[in-house]
């Protein structure tokens, strides 16, 4: 899974719309997750990955992924 370079055009911009606002939304929750309690999580873009360390709210992605499905924002 791709997360785009801050320098580049994203990854993201290479997918299929919906899919683009999967990576989007997933990776934007990671770091929300992150920014909540980042002694229990730690994000950081990679280059075109993203390195995650820690627990993740696994309910709180699927949610993201199953909204962007349905048209969320």
């Amino acid at each position: 899974m791709g997360a785009g370079n801050m320098n580049k055009q994203p990854l993201e911009m290479n997918k299929q719309p919906l899919e683009a606002k999967a990576i989007t939304g997933v990776i934007e929750e990671l770091e929300r997750q992150a920014a909540e309690d980042p002694s229990k999580l730690k994000v950081r873009r990679d280059g075109e990955r993203i390195v995650v360390d820690g627990e993740i709210d696994v309910d709180a992605i699927v949610m993201v992924v199953v909204g962007s499905m349905a048209g969320g924002p």
